[in-house]
């Protein structure tokens, strides 16, 4: 299956955006009243130097719209010389609109008066105005990459404690605002700024749907700010919501990531800002716009910084202009990303595919919503354990049908899943392909225990769960004795997995066979791990929900789950092109127009490591050297070329 890597497009040519989120030292969001050139300009060559293209700027709502249907024109020639400093460095800026929330507080114009952004036909107009106006102002600087039409607007349209947003008014406001960027002749590449938060990618209903605005918009642009208790998962986080964003099949442009370094060592703030962004680029990514351009020392005082006063210090530079661990960073990526000229490149295709249940993304009759965080964290688990056994996967989601081009089909802890989708996947095991499941009674009270049909059938067992009890997991460790070859684990072997979960989720499947061949037993010499053929291919059933114990445990990964992934991938016949034996090393794979092939390597380990990957071919450095051994340094990153 081909995984996304589209780039934005101009005039047909890929773009690759790397830049920030900038707002001047002088002011943060009021820059615009204390607007100073000379400042600006020395804030941009800063950012040029390390090798950033493009900012992403505002028009602060309540500056620029001072009352209906009027424009500050002070604003606006501010603005225009901002964007002529762009000129002069040799950047661009992708200007947003409706700027009504900004770093943990929202701003609304004094004139709204509680007006709904989406609902209120004037409302609305005003905001459709005020797009075209601004377009029609500057559509024809050659420093406008392209247009955002808001910030966040999933917590500005609604608080959090406000009904949601209906997905109808939401989808039309959408519409209607990049109807009204293109009136004002903005031919430029436009999105939302909405964050990616809709349905599709996090599973939280809040009225936005990535799948219906992903069809009006140029690219998908994620914002990124979640924390995990594993720093493996907290590693892959955005890499996790970039595949997820690719629903609506256009480009996904990291829109919005970062940290405040109150909150974290300057160390691991280079750490963080290394292994998101390489880790996203081998997630599709393929632009960057880190949050934000400097600190706000001077502005300790003024609102958001007088409360959310973190907030501060989420700048790649300090509030001197002086470069912080994220800025060089950053200065280290775009040198990778020349050198292998990235916006030739793609990401190879795979073979492995990580299923998406349609309940993440859509609400059935007497389906709950608190069921998709199981599916959302026990992605990200599998997705991690991919990673770990270097592993290709994408994502093929049930709403849009299996694609057909895998060898191998995991679903970890999956406990709902349509009908035909499951006949579907029978089928292809029936045709060659190998199906996993873990198994999983879900997390919650109401219809626990798993709504799929045929699974004695599918797996060659018989079930013996009774009505409405989970059978407990009374372990602290769950053991995997393997009585004969499975994959590379050999007959002898075992696997550990730490138990975690609530009393619903800590639950096993216990099955008899009948047919199956069991592969491992849990200590008790209960069935845990079973091959089942049927036709050409075979399912495999863990009656273990390892995943999701691991998605419910801190610091866990690597956990033994890799292992069992690349096992599956040596039954399915999926080939590695690149593979370490440490899972603590990620390996994966762009492959350049011309025919030549990059490999990435990306350590998570705090120490130096080496490591000597095992590949069809051997391994150049970019400069051309022959390499046995890699060397990485603490999180590092090395990008090696494959020869034949």
């Amino acid at each position: 299956m081909r995984r996304n890597t589209a780039k934005v497009t101009v005039d047909g040519r890929p773009e690759v955006w790397l830049g920030a989120n900038f707002w001047s030292r002088t002011g943060g969001p009021l820059m615009w009243r204390n607007y100073s050139p000379e400042v600006v300009r020395e804030e941009l060559r800063v950012l040029h130097e390390h090798g950033l293209r493009q900012t992403r700027s505002f028009f602060y709502w309540p500056d620029f719209m001072p009352a209906p249907n009027e424009v500050d024109e002070q604003k606006v020639a501010h603005y225009r010389d901002f964007l002529d400093a762009h000129t002069e460095v040799g950047m661009t800026s992708i200007p947003t609109f409706i700027v009504g929330h900004m770093s943990g507080d929202n701003w609304d114009p004094a004139w709204r008066g509680g007006r709904d952004l989406y609902a209120d036909v004037w409302m609305v107009s005003q905001q459709a105005w005020f797009v075209q106006r601004m377009t029609e102002r500057f559509a024809g600087h050659e420093a406008v990459a392209g247009w955002l039409i808001s910030n966040e607007m999933p917590i500005y349209g609604r608080l959090r404690h406000e009904p949601k947003a209906p997905t109808e008014q939401v989808s039309a406001w959408a519409r209607l605002m990049v109807q009204a960027v293109r009136a004002g002749g903005g031919t430029q590449p436009v999105s939302l700024g909405d964050g990616a938060w809709g349905i599709e990618v996090t599973g939280v209903d809040n009225g936005f749907s990535v799948r219906e605005t992903g069809a009006m918009v140029d690219f998908v642009g994620p914002h990124v700010y979640r924390i995990d208790s594993d720093p493996v998962r907290q590693h892959l986080i955005a890499a996790l919501v970039c595949e997820l964003s690719a629903v609506a099949g256009k480009p996904v442009v990291l829109e919005e990531f970062g940290l405040s370094s109150d909150q974290v060592s300057p160390e691991n703030a280079g750490h963080y800002y290394r292994q998101t962004l390489h880790n996203s680029l081998l997630a599709g990514s393929t632009g960057w716009v880190a949050w934000n351009n400097t600190d706000y020392d001077d502005l300790i005082g003024q609102g958001p910084y007088s409360h959310h006063p973190f907030e501060m210090h989420f700048g790649i530079t300090d509030s001197t202009g002086a470069p912080k661990p994220p800025l060089r960073e950053l200065a280290s990526f775009a040198e990778v990303l020349e050198r292998v000229d990235f916006a030739r490149c793609e990401r190879s295709d795979a073979r492995a595919a990580l299923v998406v249940t349609e309940y993440l993304e859509r609400g059935y009759p007497f389906t709950q919503d608190d069921d998709r965080p199981l599916i959302f964290d026990t992605l990200h688990q599998a997705y991690a354990a991919a990673r770990e056994a270097d592993l290709p996967v994408g994502f093929t989601r049930e709403r849009d049908g299996l694609d057909p081009d895998c060898d191998l089909y995991l679903l970890p802890c999956v406990k709902q899943i349509q009908g035909p989708t499951w006949q579907r996947l029978r089928e292809r095991v029936a045709e060659g392909a190998v199906l996993y499941l873990s198994y999983t009674a879900g997390e919650v009270g109401h219809h626990r225990q798993p709504w799929i049909p045929y699974l004695d059938e599918t797996f060659g067992v018989r079930k013996n769960i009774t009505y409405g009890v989970v059978d407990e997991v009374v372990d602290e460790e769950v053991r995997f004795d393997f009585a004969e070859d499975f994959g590379d684990i050999a007959a002898g072997s075992s696997l550990r997995f730490r138990v975690a979960g609530n009393e619903h989720s800590r639950a096993f499947l216990p099955v008899t066979p009948q047919g199956a061949t069991v592969v491992a037993t849990d200590a008790h010499g209960n069935p845990a791990l079973l091959r089942y053929s049927t036709g050409a291919g075979e399912a495999v059933l863990c009656t273990y929900p390892v995943e999701l114990f691991a998605a419910r445990t801190a610091r866990v990964n690597p956990d033994d789950s890799h292992r069992l992934y690349r096992a599956l991938a040596a039954i399915a016949g999926v080939e590695r092109e690149i593979a370490v034996d440490d899972p603590g090393v990620f390996a994966d794979v762009l492959v350049h127009a011309d025919g030549r092939r990059f490999a990435w390597l990306v350590s998570q380990h705090p120490q130096e490591t080496a490591v000597t990957p095992r590949c069809s071919g051997s391994l150049r450095s970019l400069a051309g050297e022959p390499l046995t051994e890699v060397v990485l340094a603490p999180y590092g990153v090395e990008v090696v070329e494959l020869k034949p």
